[in-house]
Order: structure tokens, then C-alpha cells, then sequence
């Protein structure tokens, strides 16, 4: 802040500091950026308002002169299923843009990141590595789960309860008993979704304290988290510690490593090489097989099994299961972190307190990790499946294409009970380009799963999928259709094969037909308007992150 504070040249700048009601003695201090992801419509925020207070005060205890500036934020779960959706992933880049317009243009000496969903948090931290100023992140936490029936439940319950009452396998009663139970507190929902898997990620990238993807929204001790991460941003500036000090190529191995042993969202393959990239380091998804042929999966959270994030939190959190993970020499635990302390001092006394819900690393659910890739004539750079949350009898299925050139002609057919057992779903032009906007398709997974077709159906997109979603679902499928991908040449009935323990995805045509096709394919286009249009016209392949060229 000096070269805009100091001296007489800049006493009009220091006027305007005036007016905002800031004392000489504020002015002396330094300046700590708090970027406030806070607002009303996404109830993972709704409660950020406090957890930015108590970010002030830390900030005021340990030296530092706090100002708060706003982010956006979209709820993945309110834009699901209709054209809200295709504007999901696109705020990831205007919230890195934004963020680094705020910053360089008041000259912030240091930050304290305050996201907590789905775009939220890996938007700021593309904005982090941009700025490399010293920052420090405290999302607003984890909703806790509902109860329905006796048993915890979240969002990814919800959405299989429509397919349930539509498929007559439960009433409007138990429709609105889901409706009004999933839900019960603030928070980013319950399970590991997106916007948790990313949260867990910042502990592990070294840019979030103990605690700060786990502790519940609604735990006294968030707001004790948001007053340490107020004063360790100040220890942070004090001893010139900055992002790209902090995440490291080493640092996004690690990263990688413990999202497979928490089986996080398939959107983290989106964030994490997107992220890297603004940090000069390149992630591709062959990085991401070979990581996961190593890597125990360890945590089986909704929508994967039946545990949540208070459970993972109560079992010692992410820090717990990084422990778990040197005990094979599975992480690097020379990086330093925003405490200052490198990963393996962080990590040293906390242990798995829960079994059940940490699996030990000699005992996992999978010897392999949750995440898988797969590559093929379909998708020759790659698509991605979250592999522990798909059953034992589809991890190998081979079946015929149902071909569909948007989600919602999907969702009718599915709502129709016009797919049957061993049918492969298919729904493209919904990519980064094609969208655009790589919209999420938790409607129709979910749809199949609780009309009772999850053992035998597939599906596959080159758009997204919810870290809601379960069952064998293959996303990001590159290149895609409005690229000229393959998935662009299916047609309906040609068999599709798939196997995930080997890494393929085949569409089983011959050579000759195959290449005729390509050959005579042209795209469809849309016509589009405004921010998609120049979002659609820029973004890269969803395989390299749906970065912006």
C-alpha cells in the first residue's frame, strides 16, 4: 500500500481514504483485502456475513488495517436442470478476473479469501496465484446432514427422491418430507460435492487451515477458524510468504493424491489443472490415472456410501487422512503452508479417530483411487468417472447408445421410462463450447438412480456431472461434440463400451465407418449472446481444465 499512501503526491489518494471514515493510525497499517463471497441466495454463503466478521477482528488483533470487497457466487443446486446452469462454471473466470481487478487497483498488501461453493473457491485461488500477494482461505464449512426416515441424507437424496416419485416408488408425502428434511442448516451441502472436494483440496494445497473443508457452517469453532486465518494472514506478510511459495508442482501431486483417497467431485479434474495453470504448471488427466493407480481410496462420503462431512470432520478430518497417506510415502511433506509450517509438522498428531469412516490405508475401500480417466476412439484425450462412487456390475458394461443433443431431451426421455436396462445414455453439445458453459447433469443421473436403473445403465456427456451424482457416469468428454469430438458421430443403437478398471471408452464401429463418419461431420452450432458468447468463443477443451485462451 505505501506506493499509493505515502508521500504528498498521493495526499489525494489518502483524501479518499478520509472519506471512507479510515484514520492516519488505520492508514499506518497494513491493508488486508477480505474478499466476501457473502449473499442471500446460495445457502452455502448465506452465512458468510459472520465468518467475515470474525476475519476483521483477526485481522485487527494481529496489526492489520481489514476491507472487504465482494465476489460472486451461483448455487449449483437452484441452477441445476434448466439455463441458470450454463452459467455455473463461467463465474469461475469472472470471479478471477474480478478478484485481480480489485486488488491491483487499490494495492492490497494481503488477502483472506472467503468462498465456499462449487466456482467460488477455485475461482479465488486462480485469483491467488495471479495476485501472489500473501493469502490465506476460510470458507464459510459443510451443511450439516438431514434425517429422513431415521437416516442421514443430503442434496444427492433429494434429486434421487424425484426419480423415486416419478418411477411410483414413493408418494408426495415422502417427496416433501425429503423437500423440507435434506437441507437442515447453512453450508455447502453435506456430502463431497464440488464445492467440498475443493475446500478439502485448499487444506491439502497448503492455502486453507486445519479444519477449514470439515468444520460444519454451523460449529462455533468456523468462526474461531476465520479469526486464525485473520492473524495468519498478518504472520504470512510478516515473513513474505506467497501463493506460488505455497502451491507447488509437489503441492498439486499431493493434492491429486488426497483427492483420490477422499473420492472428491469429477469437477475437481476441472479446478485442479485449471488452477496449476495459473500457477505455471501444467496438469493433464494422464497425471491424474497414474496418481490413482497408487493411491488407496480411503472415504467413502455421499453420494459414494453413507457417511458425510461431520463425519469426516468428528474422524480427524483431511489432515487425518494425509496422515494416513505418508504411511506409504504417498505425499510430499517438505511444501510449506499458510501456517508456516510445512505439510508434515502440520499433519504430525492427527490421527484416524474413526475407522469407519477413514478407512486405514492397509484396509481401503479400493486400491486405487476414486477418480478414473478414460480414453478411446470416444474420448482420445479423455473423460472422467468417479469411480468409487459406481457399482461393482458397471464398471465393465457394454451397451447400446441412447443419443440425446441437449440434457433436457434427456431428462424427457428418462422421465418417460423410454430407457431400459443396459442402455447407454448419451447427451452431448453440452461442453465448455457447446453448452456452453459444461453444464452439470445431476438431474438426469439422478433420475436413473432412483427409478432403479443405476446397476444397468450408463451415461455419458462432454459436459459435467455434480459431485452429487453416483453410478457409472463419465463426464468431460474430450474433444467434445461442438469441437468436432467423437461423441458427435453416435448414433442411436451402436454399442458403447465401457471399462473403468482399465481406463477405455469405445465406440465399437469399425475403422472405416468410424473415420467415414468424421469425415462427414459437421458441428451444430447455437446462436448465442452476451458473456456465453464470448466465454464459448475463448474456453479451451474440458480435458485441459475449460480454461480461457
Amino acid at each position: 500500500m505505501e506506493k499509493i499512501i505515502k508521500g504528498a503526491g498521493n495526499a489525494p489518494h489518502r483524501s479518499l481514504y478520509h472519506a471512507l471514515g479510515m484514520t492516519n493510525e488505520e492508514l499506518d497499517k497494513p491493508m488486508i483485502g477480505i474478499v466476501s463471497s457473502y449473499n442471500e441466495i446460495v445457502p452455502g454463503h448465506m452465512n458468510l456475513d459472520k465468518i467475515v466478521e470474525a476475519v476483521r477482528m483477526g485481522v485487527a488483533m494481529a496489526g492489520g488495517n481489514p476491507v472487504v470487497f465482494p465476489a460472486i457466487a451461483v448455487c449449483d443446486g437452484i441452477a441445476m436442470g434448466h439455463e441458470g446452469m450454463k452459467y455455473s462454471l463461467v463465474t469461475r473466470d469472472l470471479i478471477a478476473d474480478s478478484t485481480e481487478a480489485m486488488v491491483r487497483a487499490h494495492g492490497f498488501d494481503a488477502l483472506v479469501m472467503v468462498p465456499n461453493c462449487d466456482k467460488n473457491v477455485p475461482g479465488l485461488l486462480m485469483a491467488a496465484a495471479r495476485l501472489n500477494i500473501p493469502t490465506v482461505f476460510v470458507s464459510g464449512g459443510p451443511m450439516l446432514a438431514g434425517r429422513v426416515g431415521g437416516k442421514k441424507r443430503s442434496l444427492s437424496s433429494m434429486f434421487e427422491a424425484v426419480g423415486q416419485y416419478n418411477a411410483g416408488k414413493i408418494g408426495m408425502c415422502e417427496l416433501e418430507e425429503f423437500e423440507c428434511k435434506v437441507c437442515p442448516t447453512c453450508g455447502s451441502c453435506s456430502g463431497m460435492y464440488t464445492a467440498n472436494s475443493m475446500n478439502c483440496l485448499t487444506e491439502v494445497l497448503g492455502m486453507g487451515l486445519k479444519g477449514n473443508g470439515t468444520i460444519p457452517a454451523v460449529y462455533s469453532s468456523r468462526i474461531e477458524l476465520a479469526k486464525h486465518a485473520g492473524m495468519a494472514v498478518m504472520k504470512l506478510l510478516e515473513n513474505n510468504i506467497r501463493p506460488l511459495d505455497i502451491m507447488t508442482e509437489k503441492a498439486f501431486m499431493n493434492a491429486l493424491a488426497v483427492d483420490m483417497a477422499l473420492g472428491c467431485s469429477t469437477n475437481s479434474m476441472l479446478h485442479l489443472p485449471a488452477i496449476a495453470h495459473e500457477c505455471g504448471i501444467d496438469i493433464d488427466l494422464d497425471i491424474a490415472n497414474g496418481i490413482s493407480a497408487k493411491t488407496p481410496n480411503l472415504c467413502h462420503l455421499a453420494p459414494a456410501g453413507p457417511t458425510y462431512m461431520e463425519d469426516l470432520n468428528e474422524a480427524g478430518g483431511v489432515y487425518a487422512v494425509m496422515n494416513e497417506l505418508t504411511k506409504k510415502d504417498l505425499l510430499y511433506t517438505d511444501c510449506i503452508t499458510v501456517t508456516g509450517k510445512t505439510v508434515a509438522e502440520n499433519i504430525k498428531n492427527c490421527v484416524n479417530l474413526d475407522p469407519e469412516v477413514i478407512r486405514p490405508i492397509d484396509n481401503p475401500y479400493s486400491s486405487t483411487g476414486g477418480i478414473a480417466v478414460l480414453k478411446g476412439n470416444l474420448a482420445p484425450e479423455g473423460s472422467v468417472v468417479k469411480r468409487s462412487a459406481v457399482l461393482p456390475e458397471m464398471l465393465v458394461h457394454e451397451g447400446p447408445a441412447r443419443v440425446f443433443d441437449c440434457e433436457e431431451d434427456a431428462q424427457a426421455a428418462i422421465d418417460a421410462g423410454k430407457i431400459n436396462p443396459g442402455d447407454v445414455v448419451v447427451i452431448r453439445y453440452e461442453g465448455p463450447k457447446g453448452g456452453p458453459g459444461m453444464r452439470e447433469m445431476l438431474n438426469p443421473t439422478s433420475a436413473i438412480m432412483g427409478m432403479g436403473l443405476g446397476s444397468s445403465v450408463a451415461l455419458i456427456t462432454d459436459g459435467r456431472f455434480s459431485g452429487a451424482t453416483r453410478g457409472a457416469c463419465i463426464g468431460h468428454v474430450s474433444p467434445e461434440a461442438a469441437s468436432g469430438g467423437a461423441i458427435g458421430i453416435v448414433k442411436d443403437g451402436d454399442i458403447i463400451s465401457i471399462n473403468i478398471p482399465e481406463n477405455t471408452l469405445e465406440l465399437k464401429i469399425s475403422e472405416e465407418e468410424f473415420a467415414a463418419r468424421m469425415a462427414s461431420f459437421v458441428p451444430k452450432t447455437k446462436p448465442l449472446s452476451g458473456y456465453l458468447k464470448r466465454y464459448a468463443a475463448l474456453v479451451s477443451s474440458g480435458a485441459k481444465g475449460a480454461i480461457l485462451n
